[in-house]
């Protein structure tokens, strides 16, 4: 498996968590769509700029926050290569 398609595996399995609030799962399908759209660094750029903005929001489940971090640190190392 590819690490965009991890990457996009643990962003569905946020979009279909009921927990997560309707604002946070708008911005992780935003960096969904903005990872399969662009083109290499463009689309991780893009990407973690989405999800760092959510990653703070104050209405986010613990294990959702954790799970947001770990993409990120995913995308930064895609983002470094």
């Amino acid at each position: 498996m590819s690490d965009v398609a991890k990457i996009v595996s643990f962003l569905d399995q946020l979009l279909d968590d009921t927990s997560v609030p309707k604002n946070v799962r708008a911005s992780i399908a935003a960096a969904k769509d903005r990872l399969l759209s662009a083109e290499g660094g463009a689309g991780v750029a893009s990407a973690i700029y989405s999800l760092d903005e959510v990653s703070s929001d104050i209405n986010m489940p613990m294990h959702a926050r954790t799970i947001i971090w770990n993409i990120l640190s995913e995308l930064e190392s895609m983002k470094r290569d």
